[in-house]
Order: structure tokens, then C-alpha cells, then sequence
């Protein structure tokens, strides 16, 4: 019986809900019944009125009612069924392609039926196509809907008619029980902020009454909408919380720098480090000094210089007696760094050991038996570093770079490792995609930030321009211009599919062009097929200039460093968001002579795409294109949450809702201090399967 159910009760338990529709609702995230109330529309239909068929507006989506005067099946290119309707203020045809038996036999003439659609004219006379329709009863004629009419997400096989049914079921339970979704804001928090209750604000927005405004409704603004948004921010903020504060009370080793090595190591570096390098320097050093592990985010934009930091920090828990493990998110990015700090730690005496996946049996062997010896070490890999056999000696710092490339259970894999008997390892992570403030202070509430907001000094901004497919020719001769300056180009070649495999082939084929437009320049090809000793046998060709053009797939978005490298050619740009955009042209533009970027489209464009071209046009600034990013794309996949495993937003929206961010962090400090048992609570209802995403 529906008095025996309650809202904590499986789906499953709802009529008509067997095997099958249950897996489907499972997919959309809806286990409990009460899971169908924390669902929420996304749009709403305004049913509440009839509309004359004499009075129709094409293409205005209208309720009409009326009596099936002719049905027949039609045959030709297509089978349909066509039906007359008339209401006596005019006719309109309804038109089903796809069709049962049942609908065949119902829909009959002298049948009184209820039709939501769009109207519009086909040679000469009024129809809609495929509406939604419901046969009437004599008794219901004339009668609307009492309600404006929901419409959810949904997935292939749930009809938004049975969702609807299903969640007025629930609606009528929620009535009904007792310990259903009780209030957890606080009475003096709702006042505070003007917000009604939990029970007024779900009724509302499954089923809004007719005056409704359908328009702030459609947008997520209406104050019952704001109050669940607020909830599920404050539910996200209070776990990142949490999780901070459950680090602060594990033991990390605190470790001193040891200030005559520090020295030395700085001064050998090639350049100086800019002012904003060492103010970023002075958080890691003051938080590696702690007993709790440190919990860093570190920011900047392409060429500022962090991978020189991971370095120093690196060595300053060497110098204490531990290992650092560097994660890498491709081989050619990791092949780099170990390049790179094997350079910048040839006097120090700390070895530099290498793991990657390509790596014979032989030699994985021996590298897997020095990372467990304890003694100091600098690791660097890609994700081979958190397999189950590897087993670290004695690590005391992991850092990760390029951090939302990784996804949660990679990252805290890696953590684990170096835990032991509730000692962790400090962390710091490491983006060149800046993040805006608003997804920082939702997103990353349980990390410390430092941001390298200054370039190094005699860097000139690369020009960009785009360009149509159709002057490729052009492109050509600027190829061969700068080549005889004595400079290099870069030709990345990108695709829409999601095919490394497709990218290569077109890889190739580039290549093999350039050669036939080019015969007497050094043409390489890099790609993420190679074999490791193919590709660093390649980069370093193209660094110590024996390559006049390198062509490769996006593998080279990060890390590829050669200052000779004076023009960057990205094919099918128009494909690509501004953040991977912005990180291939930052290859260019790192020696002293002017740079230039060249987005290579294909006619015709897209407005989002016309807009990304013209940010990368007209700005350099990396803080500024992350934030025009997240207006065309939407902070999902700024922060790549499919990769980071940061549970989506149900109800609320980062860019719709950011005025409520600074409310929501008061409101989560103070029910931390004053409501343990409520704080608990709010996670367990927005976050049930929560995984340790924010322990990374």
C-alpha cells in the first residue's frame, strides 16, 4: 500500500516500476524515492489554458482539444497515421510517424482527445507533428491542468509522462511521511536569507501553480529554485570543509629547507625567479614546515614558470631525507620534466628516477626496486606511478601537474601510497588552465591557492590571427619565411572524433604534405603511438634545432618547451575550447623574437565557435580567457569533472548561482561550529555516494 512507502523506499517499490525502469531511473541517479524530489525540472509547459484551434499562432507550442473527425493511415515514402481534429473554431491535422496498433484502434473517429504541440502550416492548412496527446473522457472535457507542467532530464527509455506520474507519487508521499526530507537549514538561516522551507520550495518546483512566472521559472531564478541551489552549495562547500579539516588533523613530516642548498640551487638556475615565483616559494616552504600535510593548489599560466617550483620544492624534501613523486598526464610531458629536472638537480647528488608504462619488464623491475629503496629521490611518471606494485620508500611529497587531467581515483591512488601509520604526504598541485574565483571558492574550498600571476621577464604576447582552411597556401609561404629567419613552426593537427587513431592518420598526412610544399625543410612528425625513445628522439631534434617544422597531434598541449619556436599553425581550431587553445599556442612566444599563432578553421563557423576565435584574438591574458571559457562552455568542463570525479551540480548552476557562494560559505561555518549532526546530514542528502574526491 502507498501509506506503507516512505521516501527513504526503492523506487522499485512504486507501481508500474519493475527491473528494467528501475535500472533506467538508477542511470539518472534516482535510487530512493526521494531521489525522484531532489530531480528537478529543467523547463515547464504551461497547459493550464486551451487555446482555440481558430486562434493558433505557428510555431507557438499551445494546449488544444477537440474531436477526431477523420483517421486513416496513410502510405507513400513514409507510413503515418493522420488525424483530423476540429473544435468548431477550426481544423488541425496531428501526424504520427511512429505508431502501435493501439493508437491505431484509439484514435477513431468520435474520440475526444487533448493535444500539446507546436503548430504549423503545410500546404495551406494547420498540423502538428508527433504532440503529445492524452484520449478525454466526456466528464474531464474543458478541464486543464491545475498546475504548470514539468519537464525533466531524462534518459532513453522514460517517457517524460511516466516521470511526471512517478513524481507525483512521491509528491503524494512526501504528504504522507513523516520522516520524509525534514528541514535542515536552520529557522534563523532561512529568515537570514529570505528563503521559504524545504517542503514549500519542492512542491513548488515540481509543480509550480499557474501564475507562475513561467520565464524566471525556465531560468533557475525563482526563490524556491534559489533555496535548493543554496542547499546542495552548502552541502558541497560543508564537505570540502570537512575534508579539510580532517587533513589538518592527520601528521605529515614537517621539513625545514636546508637554506645553504636552497641557495645554491637557485643561484645555478639559468634565470632569476620573478617576483611572483618567489612569493609562491615562500607558501610552499611555510607550509612544508607544518605537521599537517600541506594542501596547495598552484596557478598559473602557460610559460610563468611552476614546473621550476615543483623543482625547488622537490629538493627541499630531498634535503630532509624523503622522496617526491611528480605525475605527469602524458609520457612526452613526463620524458620533458625528467629532462628538465635531471638538468636542474646534475649537482645536488639526488638521483632522478624515471617510470612510464612504455618501459621494458627488465627495466620496470630495477625502477620499481629504487623507488622502494627510502633513500632521497625525485620520481617522475605519468599514471604508471600509482599501479599496485609500485611501493614508495619514503615519500613525503606528491606533486601532480595539470591536475584536472587526472581523475580522483588516479590522484588519490598516488596519495595512499605514501601513507603510513596516519602519516601522509604533502601535496601540491599544479594547472596552467586558470581557474575563475567562482569555481575556486565552490571547487577547491579544501586547497590553499597560490597564484604565479607574472610572466618571466622579456616575453613578448603572441599575435594571433585565424585564418580559413582556404589559405592554406599562404600559410605555406609563412611556414618557409620563417624557417629561412632561422625559427621553427609547429603544425598541430587536431580532430572532433575522440580517436587518437584518426588523429594520427591525419598526423601523417600533414607531414607528408609539408614534405611535397616544402622539400627543403626538416619536417618531424610526434605523436602519441610512438614508442617513448621515438618520441624523445624527435623532441630532441626539433630542440636543438635539427627540425625546421614539427607536426603533431595535441600531445604537444603541455610542457613542450623550444624557444626557437616562433610560429604555431593549429588545425581545425574552430573544434577546440579556449583552454586547450590557449595552451597549444603557449609552445610559441618563449624565446626573444616576436611570435604568431595561426587558428586554421574550416568554413562555415559556429557562433560558439566564431566567439572562441575572436577571445584568442584579442587577448593573451590566460585569468581572462578561463573566464570567457566558462561562459561558452560552463564550469563542467573547465574543471573537467568526467576526469576529476567532482560530483555534478543537481540543482544549482556555478554561473547562474555565484551571488549565493559568499552566503553559502558563511552559512557552512557556521553550522560546522554550531551543528555537527546537521552538517552530516545536509552531505548524506546532496552527496549519498560521495567518493573521497576531495582527499586529492
Amino acid at each position: 500500500m502507498v501509506n506503507r512507502r516512505t521516501l527513504q523506499t526503492s523506487v522499485s517499490e512504486l507501481p508500474g516500476v519493475g527491473i528494467k525502469l528501475e535500472a533506467t531511473l538508477n542511470r539518472l541517479g534516482i535510487h530512493r524515492i526521494q531521489d525522484l524530489l531532489f530531480h528537478l525540472p529543467f523547463r515547464y509547459l504551461d497547459r493550464t489554458r486551451l487555446t482555440p484551434i481558430g486562434s493558433l499562432q505557428i510555431g507557438r507550442e499551445a494546449l488544444i482539444e477537440g474531436i477526431v473527425e477523420l483517421s486513416q493511415i496513410r502510405y507513400g515514402r513514409r507510413r503515418q497515421l493522420l488525424c483530423q481534429i476540429s473544435d468548431g473554431t477550426g481544423a488541425l491535422a496531428i501526424r504520427l510517424f511512429h505508431f502501435s496498433r493501439y493508437q491505431h484502434q484509439s484514435l477513431t473517429r468520435g474520440a475526444f482527445i487533448r493535444c500539446w504541440g507546436s503548430p504549423r502550416r503545410q500546404t495551406g492548412k494547420m498540423e502538428m507533428i508527433h504532440p503529445e496527446y492524452k484520449l478525454i473522457p466526456e466528464e474531464r472535457r474543458g478541464a486543464t491542468e491545475e498546475t504548470l507542467t514539468p519537464v525533466y532530464p531524462t534518459t532513453e527509455g522514460l517517457t517524460q509522462t511516466r516521470l511526471r506520474r512517478l513524481t507525483g507519487m512521491a509528491l503524494d508521499i512526501l504528504e504522507q511521511d513523516r520522516e520524509g526530507p525534514r528541514e535542515l537549514l536552520p529557522g534563523e538561516l532561512l529568515k537570514t536569507h529570505a528563503l521559504p522551507d524545504l517542503l514549500s520550495a519542492l512542491k513548488y518546483v515540481h509543480r509550480p501553480p499557474p501564475e507562475a512566472e513561467l520565464e524566471q521559472l525556465s531560468e533557475g531564478r525563482h526563490v524556491a529554485q534559489q533555496r535548493l541551489a543554496f542547499e546542495e552549495l552548502l552541502a558541497h562547500q560543508l564537505s570540502l570543509k570537512a575534508i579539510r579539516k580532517r587533513f589538518h588533523q592527520v601528521y605529515a613530516p614537517p621539513i625545514r629547507a636546508d637554506e645553504r642548498s636552497l641557495a645554491r640551487f637557485i643561484q645555478d638556475l639559468p634565470f632569476r625567479l620573478t617576483g611572483a615565483q618567489t612569493r609562491v616559494l615562500q607558501d610552499i616552504r611555510h607550509d612544508l614546515c607544518k605537521p599537517t600535510p600541506m594542501l596547495r593548489l598552484i596557478q598559473g599560466d602557460v610559460g610563468s614558470g611552476k614546473t621550476v617550483l615543483a623543482a625547488i620544492a622537490a629538493l627541499i624534501i630531498c634535503d630532509g631525507g624523503y622522496q617526491a613523486a611528480y605525475m605527469a598526464p602524458t609520457e612526452l610531458l613526463a620524458e620533458q620534466h625528467y629532462a628538465i629536472i635531471s638538468g636542474l638537480f646534475a649537482g645536488t647528488g639526488f638521483p632522478i628516477i624515471r617510470l612510464t608504462g612504455s618501459m621494458t619488464r627488465k627495466t620496470r623491475k630495477e625502477v620499481l626496486e629504487q623507488i622502494q629503496d627510502p633513500s632521497p629521490a625525485v620520481i617522475i611518471g605519468t599514471h604508471a606511478l600509482f599501479q599496485e606494485e609500485v611501493s614508495f620508500g619514503r615519500l613525503g611529497l606528491v606533486i601532480i601537474d595539470e591536475q584536472h587531467r587526472f581523475g580522483v581515483s588516479q590522484r588519490l591512488a598516488l596519495l595512499e601510497k605514501g601513507m603510513a601509520a596516519n602519516n601522509y604526504p604533502h601535496q601540491m598541485v599544479m594547472t596552467a588552465t586558470p581557474i575563475p574565483r567562482t569555481l575556486m571558492m565552490t571547487a577547491f574550498a579544501d586547497l590553499d591557492l597560490s597564484v604565479i600571476d607574472e610572466l618571466p621577464p622579456g616575453r613578448i604576447p603572441v599575435r594571433t590571427v585565424a585564418l580559413s582552411n582556404e589559405r592554406r597556401n599562404e600559410i605555406i609561404e609563412r611556414i618557409a619565411t620563417v624557417c629561412k629567419q632561422g625559427h621553427q613552426a609547429y603544425w598541430v593537427c587536431t580532430l572532433v572524433e575522440e580517436s587518437e587513431n584518426l588523429q594520427v592518420q591525419a598526423a601523417e598526412e600533414t607531414m607528408e604534405f609539408l614534405t611535397d610544399m616544402l622539400p627543403l625543410h626538416r619536417i618531424g612528425l610526434v605523436h602519441g603511438r610512438m614508442k617513448a625513445k621515438d618520441k624523445e628522439k624527435v623532441m630532441r631534434e626539433c630542440k636543438t634545432g635539427q627540425l625546421d617544422v614539427l607536426v603533431a597531434t595535441t600531445v604537444i598541449e603541455v610542457g613542450v618547451d623550444v624557444p626557437a619556436a616562433s610560429l604555431m599553425i593549429i588545425e581545425n581550431a574552430e573544434r577546440l575550447g579556449l583552454s586547450q587553445l590557449h595552451q597549444l599556442r603557449g609552445r610559441v612566444g618563449r624565446g626573444n623574437q616576436s611570435s604568431h599563432c595561426v587558428l586554421l578553421y574550416q568554413p562555415p563557423l559556429t557562433d560558439t565557435a566564431r566567439a572562441r576565435l575572436e577571445i584568442m584574438r584579442a587577448t593573451n591574458d590566460g585569468f581572462e580567457i578561463a573566464n570567457r571559457d566558462m561562459e561558452l562552455r560552463g564550469p563542467g568542463e573547465i574543471l573537467g569533472l568526467r576526469q576529476t570525479g567532482l560530483p555534478s551540480m543537481r540543482v544549482a548552476d556555478l554561473m547562474r548561482d555565484y551571488r549565493l557562494i559568499p552566503s553559502v560559505q558563511a552559512a557552512a561555518d557556521y553550522l560546522i561550529e554550531s551543528d555537527p549532526d546537521c552538517t552530516r546530514a545536509l552531505i548524506h542528502r546532496w552527496l549519498p555516494q560521495q567518493q573521497n574526491y576531495g582527499n586529492v
